[in-house]
């Protein structure tokens, strides 16, 4: 069942790399698949279907499986919430050894019975992991029961760990709600400005700097899939009037659905930077008038849009002095990998190369207009092989994620984290005043003159 789904997601119309291979091509699919279960390099397909969904913060989030796959995705995003913080409750069946031979499916219904009757949340999300799925326990047959007898939407995400990459656990998790939560529900209210933000996961509380300036727009949010989310939001989401796709790697599939089942028009854009931000409002205003909206919208749109560049920019002044002419090396993925270099640009910055794993196509093409056809596009680069470059000054900083921050510190290079494990967010006008903020301190910081002076019992004369 799951690589018959995992095969159809690859056949997927909103994506121009595919529609440009041949039915060969199109099969064989655009993610790298684990050899076995276990063999995830990266993060596996339940990994990545637990990230995008995991921050609806009411719902119950239950792994079905052994202990260990619960702690391999728990709480890693700092997905924040604004109310509820059921999310980061971890919950999984812990199948034993016993579960194995006998079967988990009674243990599975009796876990949702307990997460019902102590927490009564909106819905449950069970989460199908390589145990299980291997095993054959029936969990869809299971979670229908415990929606009819509990009287509460229990939703089966079927992304074992060996069907393929994170990647495509983002693309399964999409296809769960298209399917089995949007449209279940209707809003309390609509507006002539009702939007959606699609692979948005308010990591560090990014949406938050992007709320106050639709609102004084009059733009609602009627749903953040799955940033800062309630259950019942993303189960209205299809009263939208447009979809704004923050990370199309993610959840293109999800937007191109509701197009064709809702009528809701889509496109791909960012918050990350002036320009990317201000283009993102026009582009949603554009959007709502054509959909009914008032016609002063863009009027306003384009007011504000003038006010906060001007501010943003006379903050970013005081920066703009130190950082011009600084050389980044970029090593993260996704719609970071082009949005990120748009906004280091705009601080005078220049970007040696960015990584392009887990990029779209598009995203590609978008860092090449930023970096010119000679950019240095990087995939999975070597802890040796990043060490070389660090250690010859390529770089004076690298802007990565945890798992290479040893890398630069052996190197004695300044290191920012850029990826979902951060604490600072750099959404919005606000945003690139905090990373301008967060890497000037960074770059400036009286450390680096000191670990890079000799140590005193090496100067002539000290030796012993």
């Amino acid at each position: 069942m799951a690589n018959r789904k995992s095969a159809a997601l690859f056949d997927e119309p909103g994506c121009t790399t595919n529609r440009a291979k041949s039915d060969t091509q199109r099969k064989i699919g655009c993610s790298a698949r684990s050899l076995a279960p276990g063999a995830a390099a990266g993060g596996c397909a339940f990994d990545g279907a637990k990230i995008a969904l995991q921050p609806i913060a009411d719902a119950a989030h239950l792994v079905h499986g052994p202990i260990a796959c619960e702690g391999n995705s728990w709480d890693s995003r700092h997905a924040l919430s604004s109310g509820p913080q059921l999310f980061r409750t971890g919950m999984t069946t812990d199948l034993s050894e016993l579960d194995i031979i006998h079967g988990g499916e009674k243990k599975l219904y009796r876990a949702i019975k307990a997460i019902v009757e102590r927490f009564r949340p909106p819905a449950v999300f069970v989460y199908v992991t390589c145990v299980p799925a291997l095993t054959g326990d029936d969990v869809e047959t299971v979670c229908a029961v415990a929606s009819e007898d509990f009287a509460t939407p229990v939703i089966p995400v079927d992304a074992p760990g060996f069907v393929g990459s994170k990647s495509l656990g983002n693309k399964l998790a999409g296809k769960v709600l298209l399917e089995r939560v949007i449209g279940t529900r209707e809003p309390a209210t609509v507006t002539a400005c009702d939007i959606n933000l699609i692979g948005e996961y308010n990591v560090a509380g990014e949406l938050w700097q992007v709320k106050p300036l639709l609102d004084r727009l009059g733009i609602r949010i009627l749903a953040a899939i799955t940033g800062d989310g309630r259950y019942a939001d993303v189960a209205s989401a299809h009263r939208a009037r447009v979809n704004m796709v923050v990370c199309s790697q993610a959840m293109v599939a999800l937007a191109r659905g509701m197009e064709e089942r809702f009528g809701i028009p889509f496109f791909e854009g960012s918050f990350y930077g002036i320009g990317n931000t201000s283009d993102a409002l026009r582009r949603l205003a554009d959007h709502l008038v054509r959909a009914g909206a008032p016609a002063d919208l863009a009027d306003r749109t384009e007011a504000l849009i003038a006010g906060e560049e001007q501010r943003t920019n006379d903050v970013l002044a005081r920066y703009r002095l130190q950082l011009t002419g600084k050389r980044v090396l970029l090593y993260t993925g996704g719609v970071k990998s082009w949005s990120v270099v748009s906004a280091l640009h705009e601080l005078g910055m220049t970007v040696v190369g960015t990584s392009v794993r887990k990029s779209t196509a598009e995203d590609q093409d978008r860092i090449r207009d930023l970096l010119g056809e000679e950019a240095m596009l990087v995939g999975q680069v070597p802890a040796k092989e990043m060490y070389r470059r660090l250690r010859a000054g390529e770089a004076d900083i690298l802007m990565s994620g945890g798992r290479t921050q040893f890398v630069a510190l052996k190197t004695k290079t300044p290191w920012l984290d850029i990826n979902q494990e951060r604490d600072d967010a750099y959404a919005g006008y606000d945003g690139i005043a905090s990373l301008a903020r967060r890497l000037h301190g960074t770059l400036t910081s009286p450390v680096w003159a000191e670990v890079r002076r000799p140590a005193p019992w090496t100067l002539t004369g000290l030796a012993s």
